[in-house]
């Protein structure tokens, strides 16, 4: 059965973005790239990696999905950032058509557990906090990408909310020379 995993850049302080929404202080280049594109080449949007000649074909997700506000991120000029995925965005908002891209105001979780029953590579939950909130009990994967920085405001990892406590089981941990460390759960079935 495919996975939702949550992969995502993270601040120390447990920020995915900055107060206006803003992410340019995640650090993209370093040593931290070889290992994220060794495992998951197919996160990085189609044109950037054409242009960086990274094959993409061996990727482990199929899918993406993320809240208008994270696709909005690349607009105007990547209406469609990962054609080669699958792309599902969630809103209620009228998004322009885009190749490859599905919008939809669908409930988050049944969409999920649609996709689930579905063939293919895992589902990458990109963002945003909300909609990380609302599929919580559907994340089987939480893959960290810990940032050397505070942000001391912004966007939360997952939006706030009356949770039961709920411990992950730790995977792995890789620690790179430029601060970033990449961090896998798995939740306890």
């Amino acid at each position: 059965m495919r996975e939702l995993v949550y992969f995502v850049a993270v601040s120390l302080d447990g920020y995915i973005a900055g107060p206006e929404g803003q992410f340019d202080d995640f650090l993209v280049e370093g040593d931290h790239l070889e290992g994220i594109l060794a495992d998951y080449p197919d996160t990085i949007p189609t044109d950037a990696a054409a242009h960086l000649g990274i094959d993409q074909s061996g990727g482990r997700f199929s899918t993406v999905l993320m809240g208008a506000n994270t696709h909005a991120v690349g607009l105007p000029d990547m209406p469609s950032p990962y054609r080669h995925l699958e792309q599902i965005v969630v809103t209620h908002r009228d998004l322009p058509e885009a190749e490859n891209l599905r919008v939809t105001d669908e409930d988050p979780v049944a969409l999920v557990q649609e996709l689930k029953r579905q063939e293919g590579g895992d589902i990458w939950l990109c963002g945003g906090g909300q909609l990380a909130s609302q599929l919580r009990a559907e994340i089987d994967r939480l893959v960290l990408k810990r940032q050397p920085f505070l942000f001391g405001n912004g966007i939360p990892l997952f939006a706030p909310g009356e949770y039961a406590p709920e411990q992950l089981e730790h995977v792995s941990t890789r620690t790179f020379e430029s601060g970033v460390s990449l961090t896998e759960f798995a939740r306890r079935r």
